[in-house]
């Protein structure tokens, strides 16, 4: 079975939706075509000459990449310029690069959420909370002894769910009644005649993105012709997204012993920190990238440490008078490992979807720093 531009971006965007994108970024498909089939993805945290050499050599046509590949606007391409030459040369073998940037970070199952998995952090909460899910309640009416199949194909559309609980419904028996017309064609029932039947009212809850996609399911489920089914806005709020993490290390550490751990853990050679290495580190707070900003967010959170990337002088000193030990692993360093777990994720939705796309992590190192 072969693989569209679209389907792929749609379970990309199951993962990481465009809108949870902040206001100034750029993300979603930057280069080539909606149109067409794909055939072998190459994932990586930037787009660069020596990853778009390899991207071609590989013969990827489709690259993702963390870091927006046009981020400022372009007022020309010029092909005798780097960016215009990389243009140039992605057009030319047939590449779409896609950016999946700050949206990636807010994402559940994204950069901050890898981050913390591999620092092994329990009990995680978002850190800066910027939205949080809107949802529904669907009421359906379905004929007794349908209830099951209607139930089943809500919750594999993604309603029904409440923090890590599926399939989670409500179910009250009664009396429908209905009278079919001379154009129906019923289920149960004659033309013209008063019909009343045992029905089930189901309940269940939902994100509100996903209720075109609930309601298509459950359509498809139900015996009717015509269903009768609600769909009310709750005041009560779903998951939460933001920016960084926050949760627990099992075992408490002093902080010298957790720089180590996160050496270890997200393979880079050095680390730079702020506080007494001698700290106790129990509670741990993490950004991916550049998260100094969340510093007051990591101590009111209660957090013993800070680990992100990009740390400058002056907010080195704000966490020291505050108490917060701070981590700065690097930029790359604390957003890398998301290339591996974005390949692990598209591995897993396209092979359960029947599609057997090669997908390609980049070997490409595209930190501009060297050790000197």
């Amino acid at each position: 079975m072969q693989l569209n531009v679209q389907t792929l971006i749609r379970f990309l965007e199951e993962l990481a939706p465009k809108r949870l994108a902040l206001e100034w970024d750029h993300v979603g498909l930057q280069l080539g075509s909606m149109q067409g089939i794909v055939n072998k993805i190459y994932v990586t945290l930037d787009v660069n000459a020596e990853a778009l050499t390899e991207a071609i050599a590989l013969g990827a046509d489709f690259i993702i990449t963390h870091h927006p590949f046009i981020f400022k606007p372009l007022t020309a391409i010029r092909t005798d310029q780097e960016k215009g030459r990389l243009i140039q040369q992605a057009l030319q073998a047939g590449i779409r690069i896609y950016a999946a940037h700050t949206n990636l970070d807010l994402a559940f199952g994204g950069v901050n959420d890898v981050l913390a998995e591999q620092l092994g952090l329990q009990e995680t909460k978002v850190l800066r909370v910027s939205e949080e899910e809107e949802l529904l309640k669907l009421v359906v009416f379905v004929p007794q002894g349908h209830e099951h199949n209607v139930r089943n194909a809500l919750s594999a559309a993604g309603a029904g769910w409440i923090g890590n609980y599926s399939h989670c419904s409500f179910y009250t028996t009664g009396t429908g009644t209905f009278m079919p017309g001379a154009a129906a064609n019923p289920y149960l029932g004659e033309q013209g005649k008063l019909e009343k039947v045992t029905e089930v009212r189901l309940e269940t809850i939902l994100p509100a993105h996903l209720s075109k996609r609930v309601v298509q399911a459950m359509l498809k489920a139900h015996p009717y012709e015509e269903v009768a089914y609600d769909l009310y806005p709750l005041v009560n709020k779903g998951r939460a997204f933001g920016l960084g993490r926050v949760g627990y290390l099992q075992q408490s550490l002093v902080l010298s012993e957790f720089c180590h751990l996160v050496k270890e853990k997200l393979g880079v050679p050095f680390v730079r920190v702020t506080g007494d290495t001698d700290k106790e580190i129990h509670k741990v707070a993490v950004c991916g990238g550049s998260g100094s900003d969340l510093i007051a967010a990591a101590y009111y959170a209660g957090a013993d440490v800070l680990v992100t990337g990009d740390l400058k002088y002056h907010e080195a000193q704000e966490a020291q008078v505050l108490g917060l030990a701070v981590i700065d692993a690097g930029h790359d360093g604390t957003e890398r490992i998301i290339v591996p777990a974005l390949c692990d994720y598209l591995q897993q939705q396209l092979t359960a979807a029947g599609y057997h796309n090669e997908i390609i992590a980049s070997t490409i190192n595209t930190t501009p720093w060297h050790l000197l």
